[in-house]
């Protein structure tokens, strides 16, 4: 229920607290996200208007450091606004994690990383006007990192997509599939093998850069009718003598590869997404089942099941956003994996148990549980840390240290 007076919009800043900002993102769902969600599903169709709304209210700027004229929240913060956001519109929160990470990865993981004295002066240089682009021009970004061969984007061969460098900057050519914000972004955010290396260097090398969607060469293509996360609008991107100039150069190469290495949580974004979808389906079933139905026993033991895997899976995510810093240890590590895996599965249970629940009517389009429950089949599918990625790695990392020899 929209307590607030008519006129009432909210806008956050630096100095907003934790709770003003989960509250913020809250309004914003209940009271302008959350109605727009079934047209935008319906078509395919990107949530322009969400996106006004997020720009008008600040959070364009929710993880630019504070230093540079943005909010500044830390990695555990951003993910519970994420959470929030996601409960009124998944497509929402699934995009703007794109936005905020190309933010966060050229802030605070770079920043809270150490070795990189003698990149920070030029680093801090680029930055400083990318982070305008937002703040000033309203831009946002796209963070295109699926490619054909997906075993790039698990870190198991090189990025398809390849850079050259030019005077004043790169040539980038190369195809993005699964690009979310396609046609809706200011710029494109991706991994890009360097030409020329060779053997390992190819993988450790990569540079991050960041293509203009005015840049020519640069091209949309493919249709967009998925089953689920249909607002994300995730299209293909083809490269072709595109040039980029040396300011978009984001990460410098070899950088992109370290972070990964010791920001791995980094990559975890995409769970606040699916944990805000599974508290939807919670509480759609919590409030769908009028008198009557709630002295059912089977209904009863279905909305017992739910919350054990609802909590199961908030345990294991509270655990995991507080963990993240640089360096992890590997039980933190292996937790990441953990809390991936079970969120990501768990949010198709949860929305399967809510659709048996509550009955035949929610197969209905104009419910939303049947778009809940769409969308959280698409989680678990997710580069870099697929379900079957993070299984693979909770085994192996268990049964081998680094280095070790197998037989």
């Amino acid at each position: 229920m929209n307590i607030a007076p008519q006129n009432f919009f909210p806008t956050i800043t630096s100095k907003s607290t934790e709770e003003e900002l989960i509250s913020a993102a809250r309004w914003l769902g209940q009271n302008r996200f959350a109605d727009r969600a079934e047209e935008y599903d319906l078509e395919a169709k990107f949530p322009t208007e969400n996106y006004e709304d997020l720009r008008a209210a600040g959070f364009l700027g929710l993880t630019i450091p504070a230093d540079y004229g943005g909010i500044g929240v830390s990695y555990e913060t951003y993910c519970k606004i994420s959470q929030e956001i996601a409960r009124w519109c998944g497509a929402t929160a699934l995009t703007f994690n794109m936005h905020a990470q190309t933010m966060f990865w050229t802030g605070s993981v770079f920043d809270t990383t150490p070795g990189f004295d003698e990149l920070r002066e030029e680093q801090n240089r680029r930055r400083a006007k990318l982070y305008a682009r937002v703040l000033e021009d309203g831009a946002i970004f796209a963070q295109p990192f699926s490619e054909p061969n997906s075993a790039a984007a698990a870190g198991k061969a090189p990025f398809g997509t390849t850079a050259r460098k030019v005077e004043g900057g790169w040539i980038v050519n190369g195809v993005k599939h699964f690009a979310s914000l396609a046609g809706a972004a200011s710029y494109y955010s991706m991994i890009c093998t360097v030409e020329g290396m060779e053997g390992r260097d190819k993988i450790k090398k990569a540079v991050y850069l960041c293509v203009p969607e005015s840049a020519e060469g640069f091209e949309i293509f493919g249709p967009w009718d998925p089953v689920g996360m249909r607002a994300t609008v995730s299209r293909g991107l083809k490269m072709e003598e595109v040039f980029v100039p040396d300011e978009l150069e984001l990460l410098p190469p070899g950088v992109y590869y370290e972070l990964s290495l010791k920001w791995p949580h980094m990559f975890f974004t995409l769970c606040p997404t699916y944990m805000g979808i599974s508290q939807a389906a919670f509480d759609f079933t919590v409030e769908y089942l009028r008198p009557g139905l709630r002295d059912i026993p089977s209904k009863q033991h279905a909305v017992a099941q739910m919350r054990l895997k609802l909590e199961q899976s908030r345990a294991l995510f509270e655990t995991t956003i507080a963990d993240a810093a640089y360096g992890p240890t590997k039980a933190q590590r292996m937790r990441a994996y953990a809390a991936q895996y079970t969120i990501m599965e768990h949010s198709q249970d949860i929305c399967s148990l809510a659709m048996r629940t509550c009955g035949g009517r929610t197969l209905l389009k104009s419910m939303p549980l049947e778009r809940l429950y769409r969308e959280s089949r698409c989680g678990s599918l997710m580069l870099p840390w697929t379900a079957e990625i993070a299984e693979n790695r909770l085994g192996e990392e268990s049964l081998f240290e680094p280095g070790e020899p197998r037989e």
